[in-house]
């Protein structure tokens, strides 16, 4: 690195550092007067300053926005009139119903609202819990049910298998294994999923304080993917779905996630709504600003026979769809299409990519794919910058590893990716665009371009773009040494 290039970094460092805690809490518009007010997972209790708070109504997440609980004022009223001025009322706006109200207080600002968009052919019905004013016929699709427990037949709601890949993380793995074990979905299964481990903590954590509530299943060879397919084939539920060992579940997560495979039997794959569960370091702050993992609060279906005229690369912008943190899939499904490649995912050298490779190989088999912002799990963002520094490398290798892997697979989709290319790669360029940082960071809108990014940063997610082909062919390599020494 040249004497002006660490000038910069060093001067980007400085600026990070200066970046002020978030508060994170949620509030739901039933409580009367901020009486739902709570701190998010591990937060503490709300008091003056800056929060990041989730709205819901009658317990469904319908949107989230930035405010500053002035010193002094009590914390339940500031944030109870924002969230009803932001998300009291529902409005019409593009063929969209999106939750919101009149102008928001002073210093509180909307980020993210409530929509619809479904396949052609689905006719749209109230989601329980939701406002009836936004089932509004006429939009871009009509969005399916997305309300009771029950299986297609209306009866017994579906056995899911949870599966948690882990890897030394003991500590929090039992955070997030408290969480799925409060699940209010009657018929469920957790299968913890120890990758390549180096010590006993995890098989001791699960036999010992989980026992017979939680299987646990070991998985020798490194990767994420590879411990998703052994979850895969450990798996009794008609459904499987995957999160990760740093997250907290909410209660009616795994309900809300089956909900969608009730309501159309064509849909292969369903993702979640992933919220941060705390801002306290400049890093957490600074990858929420960059968009975090939320995918916006607007229920979507993607048909593949129906592609959404207003995103011209689909299906290969894989990272609108969801990601591994908040997934599920028809059992059968997955499996039908091979489950993940190994050769993607953290853990191996193509540095990710596995989550975004299951979507895309469920929709070009045919299957439909729907995210709902009613399924929440909430996250907790590492917190360091070198962190930040790996998560953003590795963020643009398993982009490009995955493609990769798509492509490898399926060689006759390579006339439509090479179609879809200059468009892709405009995509790539705004996805990495340095941002200036002078005016701080806050958690941004989602599907916004306009936060802070620094140049380091960027500079390393687009070496790990160029870097994600590479890493994918190593890994093939690697699992080809490890499966001859096996076989011999």
């Amino acid at each position: 690195m040249s004497g002006g290039a660490r000038a910069r970094t060093q001067e980007e460092i400085r600026r990070f550092l200066a970046i002020g805690a978030v508060q994170v809490a949620e509030l739901d518009l039933e409580g009367e007067g901020g009486s739902g007010l709570r701190p998010g997972p591990g937060s503490p209790p709300v008091t003056h300053g800056e929060v990041f708070l989730l709205v819901r109504r009658a317990g469904r997440p319908v949107g989230t926005l930035l405010t500053r609980v002035p010193e002094g004022s009590d914390p339940r009223t500031v944030l109870w009139e924002a969230a009803r001025a932001a998300h009291g009322t529902s409005r019409r706006r593009g063929g969209r119903t999106e939750e919101g109200g009149g102008a928001a207080p002073r210093g509180a600002i909307a980020l993210r609202g409530a929509g619809a968009r479904a396949p052609s052919g689905v006719p749209r019905v109230p989601a329980g819990g939701g406002d009836p004013d936004a089932a509004v016929p006429g939009g871009p699709r009509d969005a399916p049910t997305e309300t009771g427990d029950g299986g297609e037949d209306g009866g017994a709601p579906p056995f899911v298998s949870v599966v948690v890949a882990t890897r030394e993380r003991a500590g929090q793995l039992a955070r997030a294994l408290d969480s799925l074990l409060a699940q209010r979905h009657p018929r469920f299964e957790v299968v913890v999923v120890d990758n390549a481990p180096a010590t006993t903590a995890t098989r001791t954590l699960v036999e010992g304080a989980y026992g017979e509530r939680v299987r646990y299943v070991c998985e020798p060879v490194p990767g994420l993917a590879a411990a998703h397919n052994t979850g895969l084939a450990a798996a009794r539920g008609e459904l499987i779905a995957f999160t990760d060992d740093d997250v907290v579940a909410d209660a009616r997560w795994l309900t809300e996630l089956a909900a969608p495979f009730a309501a159309d039997p064509r849909l292969g794959c369903a993702t979640g709504l992933i919220l941060p569960a705390r801002l306290r370091t400049p890093a957490q702050v600074l990858l929420e600003s960059h968009g975090g993992f939320a995918k916006g609060f607007t229920p979507t279906t993607y048909d593949p026979g129906d592609p959404p005229r207003d995103e011209p690369l689909f299906p290969f912008t894989a990272g609108r769809f969801g990601s591994g943190a908040n997934m599920a899939f028809r059992t059968e499904v997955l499996r039908a299409v091979g489950g993940f490649d190994p050769a993607t995912g953290a853990g191996t050298p193509a540095r990710g990519g596995d989550d975004l490779y299951g979507f895309v190989r469920v929709l070009t088999h045919g299957h439909r794919l729907h995210y709902t912002p009613y399924a929440l799990v909430w996250h907790h963002h590492r917190e360091t910058w070198a962190d930040l520094e790996t998560q953003a490398y590795g963020y643009g290798a398993g982009l490009t590893a995955y493609l990769t892997a798509i492509l490898a697979g399926r060689p006759a989709l390579l006339p439509a990716f090479l179609a879809r290319l200059p468009r892709g790669l405009a995509h790539a360029r705004a996805l990495t665009a340095v941002r200036d940082t002078d005016g701080g960071s806050a958690p941004g809108a989602h599907g916004t371009r306009t936060h802070p990014w620094p140049r380091r940063l960027s500079r390393l997610q687009r070496r790990g773009m160029v870097h994600g082909p590479l890493g994918y062919l190593r890994a093939r390599r690697a699992l080809w040494g490890t499966a001859g020494r096996g076989a011999g």
